[in-house]
């Protein structure tokens, strides 16, 4: 299976946009969207809700998102993959890299791991 993701509210919709233009098949969903959690969600409940939809996380948040996530994960839940995106990137950057990532890899490769993107 292909990797699919879910932007939160803070990454631009634009990476979205381009990501469906691309190629149609890729499946993006944001914060907000129809089919997503609403915007406001809690950490823990998009946590919840990506682990049981099966949708690899990509956020800038290391604020709030890092205790939830330990708490998800030592409670024994999982979580299909959760990218951070590096500080300062560009959006043409993280297009790239997102598409990359869902050319030539499956999501089984991203679960229960955290990863910073771009990955160089």
């Amino acid at each position: 299976m292909k990797p699919r993701f879910l932007l939160d509210e803070h990454i631009p919709r634009a990476i979205q946009r381009q990501l469906r233009r691309q190629h149609s098949d890729l499946e993006i969903l944001a914060i907000g969207d129809s089919g997503a959690p609403p915007v406001g969600t809690s950490d823990p409940d998009i946590l919840n809700w990506v682990e049981q939809n099966n949708y690899i996380l990509v956020t800038e948040n290391r604020s709030t998102i890092p205790t939830h996530l330990s708490n998800h994960l030592s409670s024994g839940r999982h979580i299909p993959g959760l990218f951070w995106v590096r500080p300062g990137v560009s959006i043409g950057r993280i297009i790239e890299e997102l598409y990359l990532i869902w050319v030539v890899s499956t999501a089984e490769e991203y679960k229960d791991r955290t990863l910073f993107i771009p990955l160089d």
